[in-house]
């Protein structure tokens, strides 16, 4: 799940750490405690012991902890096979691995639309298709 990128961790919160307010960072950051507010790195991995209230922002957010607020990836969200999210997430591709859990509202950037005309029965159509 973090590959090669884990030489980039650059912060981290310990499970017996606890953050109220806001937190930016420059790199991954890793949470395996308590946070209730807003997360901000180029990647932030919620771990199976992480629990966030608020909101993350981020390029890539992977969630394998609990989650309830907002979550905003400019690449990707993953919610990993232990994963729980209740809130809204807005990213151009989410992952959801089974046994992973979302309730909430999505909000996908489509890169590009087709629309294709057809004909069923006697009317002409047009279908919309988000690529």
């Amino acid at each position: 799940m973090f590959g090669m990128e884990m030489e980039k961790l650059k912060s981290f919160l310990g499970t017996q750490s606890e953050l109220q307010g806001d937190l930016t960072v420059k790199g991954i950051l890793r949470l395996d405690g308590a946070a209730h507010g807003k997360l901000q790195a180029d990647q932030v991995i919620i771990s199976a012991t992480g629990v966030m209230n608020g909101e993350v922002v981020a390029k890539k957010i992977i969630v394998e902890g609990r989650v309830e607020g907002s979550l905003k990836a400019s690449v990707l969200v993953e919610i990993g096979s232990k994963g729980k999210v209740k809130g809204d997430i807005f990213t151009n591709s989410l992952v959801v691995v089974e046994g992973g859990e979302f309730n909430g509202r999505i909000e996908m950037k489509a890169e590009k639309l087709n629309v294709l005309d057809f004909n069923f029965g006697d009317r002409r159509h047009n279908l919309e298709i988000l690529l």
